[in-house]
């Protein structure tokens, strides 16, 4: 999936970096580790957080 929202409801998580894969888990683990998918979680949750609501 691309959509990070869906990685949160998947069973395992695999983290790809030019064709390899670099890291594999559980949403929760991979988020709390200081990984490459803890790294894009951080910019997609704090850019949602920080973006206005759409009238």
């Amino acid at each position: 999936a691309h959509r990070l929202t869906q990685a949160v409801a998947a069973d395992r998580v695999v983290v790809l970096e030019a064709g390899r894969v670099v890291e594999s888990g559980p949403h929760d683990e991979l988020r709390d580790a200081d990984g490459p998918y803890a790294a894009l979680w951080r910019a997609w949750s704090g850019s949602r957080a920080t973006t206005a609501p759409h009238p």
